[in-house]
């Protein structure tokens, strides 16, 4: 991406600040930053957006975002903004990337060739003895390994990477000041000083159940593609595989018995058209020279949002709400249906957002909120 002169404190203060406001997401954040240029002008607009859905609106006080700036700096940690040469490149590739991301440890690292190692937490020995191997072997080759810090496999793949003196990135659905599993507190720290530690969460936030799709999202996006080491047919680790998919990144899974309820995610994932690997050189072989352009992958792509100079045709947040239901649709239909221009229904529906009547949905596609 191209490098741009650091952003000012003040503008870096005025974008947590929005990103911390009601309603306000990473796809949102980002068309509010296109729209009105910086962070401090788009909180201006906020209040008169949500009217113009009918509720009344306050950004996130300030008083909130100077403790939580505090609580960063007292863990050691930094902001990483969307548009930061070290963000990484091919995470903000993703929909809904994060726009700001918290880490420990050195960001630069971030730009290393990366592949993701997850499964099941309650992994099988031989499962977890593959993923330290297959982390080890592609630590060597100097693949940065990415995994959640979870127990069973993602911990393996960390401690394999770790093993070889590679990098390891860990993506925690926590606060970056907050260590989970406590177990783990020993490897974020190691990771935190050889590596790169990074969430998405504000300080302080506990590891809550819907964080962990969010946090998948990001380990997904940093990678060229993502391994399952060995998952059942419900394991977490699947939704990060979908989510690779989806991405247009390569998905592969490690084949196992299928006496194993372990593995049925895995055979599972091979069936679907996920590429089998047996070795971290089948992993290499696979990702060396990808192009964005998997062997076996889908994606749903969303629509931009329109630049300056588009001309704009009215669109009515009322008239899109009755075009909405509990039912995603994709943003490119309702401009059909609604007859207004991308730009003016792109703004619609941020009112609507910003109002909490609108939902976002991968794929470009929204439903009532």
């Amino acid at each position: 991406m191209t490098e741009r002169e650091p952003i000012s404190q003040e503008e870096g203060f005025a974008r947590i600040r929005l990103l911390r406001s009601p309603n306000v997401g990473p796809v949102t954040y980002r068309q509010l930053l296109a729209r009105f240029g910086n962070a401090q002008a788009a909180l201006d607009a906020l209040p008169g957006l949500a009217g113009r859905a009918g509720k009344p609106y306050a950004p996130t006080p300030e008083r909130r975002v100077q403790d939580e700036v505090a609580a960063v700096r007292k863990a050691g940690a930094r902001y990483l903004f969307h548009d930061s040469p070290d963000y990484p490149a091919l995470l903000n590739q993703a929909e809904g990337a994060p726009p700001i991301l918290m880490f420990r440890g050195d960001a630069a690292l971030l730009s290393r060739p990366s592949v993701a190692l997850v499964g099941a937490r309650n992994a099988s020995a031989a499962a977890v003895r593959l993923a330290r191997d297959f982390a080890h072997d592609l630590a060597g080759e100097g693949w940065a390994v990415v995994s959640g810090l979870a127990r069973g496999i993602d911990g393996a793949a960390h401690r394999g990477a770790l093993s070889a003196d590679g990098v390891t990135v860990g993506v925690i659905a926590s606060g970056i000041d907050i260590a989970y599993p406590p177990e783990h507190a020993e490897l974020h720290e190691e990771i935190a000083t050889r590596g790169v530690l990074l969430a998405e969460q504000p300080p302080a936030t506990e590891p809550l159940a819907r964080h962990f799709p969010t946090r998948n999202r990001i380990i997904a996006g940093l990678c060229a593609g993502t391994v399952v080491v060995e998952a059942a047919p419900k394991s977490g680790s699947l939704i990060t595989a979908r989510l690779a998919g989806e991405m247009g990144r390569e998905v592969m899974a490690i084949p196992g018995s299928p006496l194993d309820a372990r593995s049925h995610g895995c055979n599972q994932l091979i069936r679907d058209g996920a590429i089998l690997v047996q070795s971290a050189a089948d992993v290499i072989e696979l990702l060396t020279g990808f192009a964005g352009v998997p062997r076996s992958a889908f994606r749903e792509t969303a629509l931009d949002w329109p630049g300056e100079g588009v001309e704009e045709q009215p669109a009515d947040p009322a008239d899109l709400t009755a075009l909405l239901t509990h039912a995603p649709v994709g943003i490119d239909e309702l401009i059909r249906q609604s007859g207004g221009s991308a730009a003016a229904v792109q703004l619609a529906l941020l009112e609507l957002e910003l109002g909490g009547e609108l939902v976002r949905h991968a794929g470009g596609r929204v439903s009532r909120g």
